[in-house]
């Protein structure tokens, strides 16, 4: 029982028989408590003892510690957007404070009756003989809006809806020995509503980032040629963050020939569906032309004006685009840069130099025109392309690339593979700021195979 401050300290022991009985202090509150015997175990008891509250007539509304736990609920409820952590959240702030136990159902995805999604008991060995029987409850529709008796064995047992924006999410059943005084009643209630607002922002949540991930993957090329003699090539694609936002980096390498590849690596403005709209265009267009026999050129200018053709839509576009082909012992590449992040080559001696030129960005200027710079690639030698996640990385006041960074990382890498090349440069990206990175990250590497 809790007594405002001022009021005496009880020193009887309860009327009834009681194995422990005491009285402690939260604040202005003193609560009177006794540990009871439960008769049975069909209740969940086991014959054993719980600590059971003894509510005053007061209004759990008035109170200030009720006010403080609603409140502290409602932050941790707050803290997770992961739908399977939110149940097991409800069940462990009800239990002890409003009920001996709880179970929290979900509604299932294809409308079938309840799931139980999670259980919990103030006595973690009961948990097993209460979920038997709770298995055999019939538990109400989720369609009831108002709290719900239930039976089950000993216990004093209630089904609070949890309903969210006119939608039904499922059910909250509690438990305990005694009766449930109105004021825990109108706290679960009150509660309910909480927990079924965090489940529904969840819910929604995971479905944006499920939605994000297909898309992200759709703008991600299908696959990579198996076979490429003469050519050692490694990609790394990494989108940024953990807000589930979709990325405007991408990459490409495809076959359109024998010994004959095109290659892509690009940046749009900004992530979200409007960049991932320009991403996608830019892809399949590049697939598109050069499967109809454009050269670099005629498909770098006609994906500038199918970028502006997009209107308000429209997101300007960084690229490095190129086509392979393999000649004698070694590789010439036709290759466009347009606003991109420059290429870098590095020969097998450790010199390490830029290739091309940088020409206008994409979707910008309609009388923008393009030329493409040839390059030749003997055995060994490597070919770096990168977004800005790479170059632009910052750590403090510093980039990566400032005073050359990115080429004297790459003039560490003679004699290592593609794929050596592309995790070195990961990993130093990745080492070069403590926090996370708030950029994508799209690294290309090609090489010449040595004789």
């Amino acid at each position: 029982m809790r007594e405002k401050e001022g009021t005496a300290v009880p020193t009887t022991p309860p009327s009834s028989s009681v194995a422990v009985w005491g009285v402690s202090f939260a604040g202005a509150l003193r609560t009177r408590w006794a540990r009871l015997s439960l008769p049975g175990n069909g209740g969940g008891g086991g014959g054993g003892s719980r600590a059971v509250d003894e509510w005053t007539g007061q209004r759990a509304s008035q109170g200030p510690g009720w006010l403080g736990f609603l409140a502290d609920a409602s932050d941790l409820l707050a803290g997770t957007l992961d739908p399977d952590m939110v149940p097991a959240l409800i069940a462990q702030i009800v239990v002890p404070r409003l009920a001996t136990w709880c179970a929290v159902y979900t509604v299932s995805s294809d409308g079938e009756p309840l799931d139980l999604a999670y259980l919990w008991h103030a006595d973690e060995g009961q948990i097993d003989g209460l979920r038997a029987e709770i298995e055999e409850v019939t538990i109400p529709s989720v369609e009831n809006l108002t709290p719900v008796p239930i039976q089950l064995g000993d216990w004093q047992s209630l089904a609070f809806p949890l309903v969210a924006r006119g939608r039904s999410l499922g059910m909250m059943c509690l438990g305990r020995a005694g009766r449930f005084p109105d004021d825990a009643a109108q706290l679960a209630e009150d509660l309910g509503r909480r927990a079924a607002l965090a489940m529904d922002n969840a819910r929604l949540y995971a479905q944006q980032a499920d939605a994000n991930r297909a898309l992200q993957r759709s703008l991600l090329p299908p696959g990579t040629p198996a076979e490429t003699p003469g050519l050692d090539y490694s990609v790394v694609y990494e989108p940024a963050g953990e807000n589930n936002e979709v990325g405007g980096d991408f990459y490409d390498l495809f076959t359109i020939g024998e010994g004959t590849w095109r290659f892509a690596i690009g940046d749009v403005c900004g992530t979200g569906p409007q960049a991932a709209a320009v991403t996608g265009l830019a892809r399949h267009t590049l697939r598109l032309l050069a499967r109809e026999g454009y050269d670099v050129t005629a498909v770098v200018s006609r994906l500038n004006q199918a970028i502006l053709e997009e209107g308000e839509r429209a997101r300007f576009l960084t690229l490095l685009h190129g086509e392979i082909r393999r000649t004698g012992d070694g590789l010439d590449l036709s290759l466009i840069s347009a606003g991109h992040p420059e290429a870098l080559r590095l020969r097998p001696s450790g010199v390490v130099e830029a290739v091309v030129s940088s020409q206008s960005l994409l979707g910008v200027f309609p009388e923008a025109q393009f030329t493409a710079d040839h390059v030749r690639l003997e055995p060994g030698d490597v070919l770096l392309g990168v977004t800005d996640g790479v170059t632009e990385r910052r750590s403090g006041g510093r980039l990566l690339d400032d005073e050359g960074g990115l080429a004297k990382l790459l003039a560490e890498c003679v004699d290592l593979s593609a794929r050596a090349v592309a995790e070195r440069i990961r990993r130093a990206v990745q080492d070069f700021a403590i926090e996370p990175s708030a950029d994508d990250l799209a690294i290309l590497v090609l090489r010449a195979e040595p004789r």
